[in-house]
């Protein structure tokens, strides 16, 4: 079983979109990160998912609430994500 991953993102940010294509091309490199449910939150549509979580900038992933990564993105802190979660 993997741990809870949620990704706080905003639609218009160039990071966001830049993560969710090392994402990808992570799942293609490392087939069992497709184990890994990501729950994506659009910090301006859903505020009240994000109440109670520190982070100031997007994209900012938190496994079982412990934040992992905030900011622009790299292909080895987003794989950091996906290693956590499946410890």
């Amino acid at each position: 079983m993997t741990k809870h991953v949620k990704m706080m993102v905003l639609e218009s940010c160039p990071h966001c979109k830049k993560a969710f294509r090392i994402i990808k091309d992570l799942m293609e490199k490392h087939p069992e990160f497709t184990k890994v449910r990501v729950e994506v939150i659009e910090e301006s549509k859903e505020p009240q998912k994000t109440e109670g979580y520190d982070y100031w900038y997007v994209p900012t992933f938190f496994v079982e609430g412990i934040k992992m990564h905030e900011g622009v993105p790299s292909e080895h802190s987003i794989e950091n994500v996906f290693r956590k979660a499946l410890s």
